[in-house]
């Protein structure tokens, strides 16, 4: 069994089907109760086609070293989230996230959603599943809990039900794992929902749910067209991610939302610190500043992340893929947060989200490219030779900073690829900078 290969620097996610099974399942299940070293882990999984059989072996595995398992069922990753926090259990994840039906794979956290990374134990959880214990002992119990009722309570204890305004929300679940929590949440809001593919079901039949490809929000936008609503959210599989698009039907990069959601936290917590990822749009620190509060970057990946978070006290912290964290969920991230912290937001505002996002986008951004490199590490260097006159760091990958324009450069974390993000005052010199770099990293290194 290929473990090096199924076990990825976060988390095991985005396996092909032919590498995660029940067997797989079961052994993570071992190594991860012998890890955790506690008597209960919560357990809960996607709608794939696959989440049931490899659930049967992760219970099977914890509950064989005497673990109790306290199985949510089909559910959305920051429910799993949110009951490892609320419980102070750990917790297991069966979900590929964005990824294909076909594809799974394992999100693991310790107790109080502390996230399980390559620096904090995913390596020794590899290193028992592959040479797994066999001493007998007296078999845990499993039982299964409704997470949904005390999840939703919890994110209601973060906004105010009653300070939303009765907004028109098109929401696509992708038919992923946000339409088990959407009707429950808005039925404590005015906002009117207009549901769009929530029906789980793992064979993905309309879309894949992976909302950060434009050609998966189109049918999102023509509803919204048709509907005349105020804001569209497309959750990825899993709904830990959201994506946003406003009334006149044109979407906001992951920077956007960051700053607009850590504006309304400082107007709470005044001077607080807010965290961002280095691929984060300058306007991220800035609006951060502008509003009196001090901005942290960090690398990219939530266990990143939430460890700045906890180390720094920071009252939020965003993404520019999606992911928005919340210290008061525990510092995990959730897209059903997200959108109803948005929702207050517009709420306050008494602005359509078009007008509202104007003053948080004075650059241009280039979007995320990848580029399929055979030596990695030699063609970040090569990058950082021709642009060796510029002020650069490498907290993650090469950041070159060119002033009045800036690039990132960094190997992915889950694929084997270098990703590429560019920001300039304006798209024509965008596309300059990517032209340029990208000739560079498309030669031979």
């Amino acid at each position: 069994m290929d473990f090096d290969s199924i076990f990825k620097a976060y988390d095991i996610r985005g396996v092909a089907p032919d590498q995660i099974n029940s067997e797989v399942g079961r052994l993570v299940g071992i190594g991860f109760a012998e890890f955790a070293g506690v008597d209960r882990i919560a357990v809960g999984h996607d709608c794939r086609v696959s989440s049931p059989d490899i659930r049967d072996g992760v219970i099977d595995g914890i509950t064989s070293r005497g673990v109790a398992v306290d199985y949510l069922g089909e559910v959305a990753t920051d429910m799993v989230y949110y009951y490892s926090g609320a419980e102070s259990v750990p917790g297991l994840m069966i979900t590929a996230s964005h990824n294909t039906g076909e594809w799974n794979g394992i999100k693991m956290c310790l107790a109080g959603a502390a996230p399980v990374g390559v620096d904090t134990g995913l390596l020794t959880i590899k290193s028992i599943a592959m040479d797994p214990p066999f001493d007998e002992r007296r078999r845990g119990d499993a039982r299964t809990v409704d997470v949904l009722p005390g999840y939703v309570d919890h994110l209601f204890s973060i906004v105010s039900a009653g300070q939303f305004k009765p907004l028109r929300v098109v929401a696509d679940g992708g038919n992923g794992m946000a339409g088990v929590a959407l009707h429950g949440v808005f039925d404590r809001i005015e906002s009117d929902l207009i549901g769009l593919y929530l029906d789980p079901d793992g064979t993905f039949p309309n879309h894949p749910a992976d909302p950060l490809r434009p050609e998966n929000l189109v049918d999102l936008v023509a509803l919204m067209k048709d509907e005349a609503s105020d804001i569209g959210v497309a959750f990825d599989g899993d709904a830990d991610r959201a994506f946003f698009i406003d009334d006149q039907r044109v979407p906001l990069p992951g920077s956007t939302t960051t700053a607009i959601i850590a504006t309304w936290f400082l107007r709470r917590y005044p001077g607080a610190s807010i965290v961002h990822n280095l691929i984060c749009s300058k306007a991220v620190p800035e609006a951060i500043i502008a509003a009196g509060g001090t901005p942290i970057r960090t690398k990219v990946g939530h266990s990143y992340i939430k460890q700045v978070m906890k180390e720094s006290g920071a009252v939020f912290g965003g993404e520019h893929s999606g992911h928005y964290y919340f210290r008061d969920n525990f510092r995990a991230d959730s897209g059903m947060l997200a959108m109803l912290v948005l929702l207050q937001v517009l709420s306050e505002a008494g602005v359509p989200l078009s007008e509202l996002r104007r003053e948080f986008e004075p650059y241009a951004p280039s979007g995320e490219i990848n580029y399929d490199v055979s030596d990695k590490a030699a063609a970040i260097e090569t990058v950082s030779a021709v642009f060796g006159d510029a002020e650069q760091d490498r907290l993650d990958g090469l950041t070159v900073d060119l002033g009045d324009r800036w690039f990132n450069v960094r190997p992915s974390n889950t694929e084997p690829v270098l990703r590429l993000n560019v920001e300039a005052p304006t798209a024509v010199e965008v596309d300059e900078l990517v032209a340029r770099v990208g000739k560079i990293l498309t030669e031979e290194v």
